[in-house]
């Protein structure tokens, strides 16, 4: 991967977040929708590229699957992925089987942050002793 691929990927980054943080700005002129919209097609159409650059075919496949089913995790995927592209992490195509640890570590990253439960419980009712204090007084 050349250093001029990981620029146009920083920049297209930075441009989502850039968008994702501004949300509602430049909603208002008719000439800019369409310019968001090639920028975000420009976008796309770059992680595509650099998705076909790390991935081999039976990985691609893969990952166009777990898409049909769940779009969020393939997306996070693919972040995975481009960033392990960026740091210099992939030495090589990524496998399906490559593909299929990395489904795993972020399947167990989402579970890790979806397990949490929280019971709260209703002040001022009654309880079992209470109940018990109770029916004992009447007999």
């Amino acid at each position: 991967m050349s250093d001029e691929d990981l620029e146009q990927i920083r920049r297209a980054r930075l441009q989502q977040l850039q968008q994702q943080g501004g949300g509602s700005q430049g909603q208002g002129g008719g000439g800019e929708g369409s310019e968001q919209e090639s920028r975000q097609q420009q976008e796309a159409n770059q992680r595509a590229s650099l998705l076909d650059q790390i991935l081999l075919p039976d990985a691609a496949d893969r990952l166009g699957r777990i898409r049909l089913v769940k779009e969020s995790r393939a997306t996070d995927i693919e972040n995975r992925l481009i960033m392990l592209a960026r740091t210099g992490q992939l030495r090589q195509k990524v496998t399906e089987e490559q593909l299929k640890e990395i489904l795993g570590a972020v399947a167990e990253q989402n579970e890790k942050e979806e397990s949490k439960i929280v019971v709260e419980r209703r002040g001022g009712g009654w309880d079992e002793d209470e109940e018990l204090e109770e029916l004992m007084k009447g007999v």
